[in-house]
């Protein structure tokens, strides 16, 4: 009994030769320049030993202080200055070479923005 191909169900099977067509991979942005954010961490782990010089002590006793390098990147070369000055007055040691140090660390640092600033 001879039925007409067209009502059958094909089975295709796929040969070595054929490959499945790719997927193709979508595309990552990066935003921020890897050099850039080793220098910033550079920058915060300086400050977290400069920290525990100047307060001679352990990190627990020193006190809260959030030296924020976005929020100083937006203002002028001495509202930096007052502003640091301002942030350390309860330091009893002279605070002038840590400002100095850091505002020469700073220099060209961009201001970050989004998600990866704290």
């Amino acid at each position: 009994m001879a039925t007409e191909p067209s009502t059958h169900s094909r089975v295709m099977f796929q040969t070595k030769d054929e490959e499945p067509p790719q997927r193709s991979l979508g595309k990552l942005t990066v935003k921020y320049n890897r050099k850039d954010l080793q220098r910033r961490l550079d920058i915060e782990e300086w400050i977290d030993r400069q920290l525990h010089l100047l307060y001679d002590c352990e990190e627990e006793e020193i006190p809260e202080l959030e030296i924020d390098i976005d929020e100083l990147l937006e203002l002028s070369d001495e509202a930096q200055r007052g502003k640091l000055q301002e942030l350390l007055q309860e330091c009893g040691k002279p605070k002038e070479d840590f400002i100095n140090g850091l505002l020469y660390r700073m220099k060209g640092l961009r201001k970050m923005s989004g998600p990866l600033k704290k």
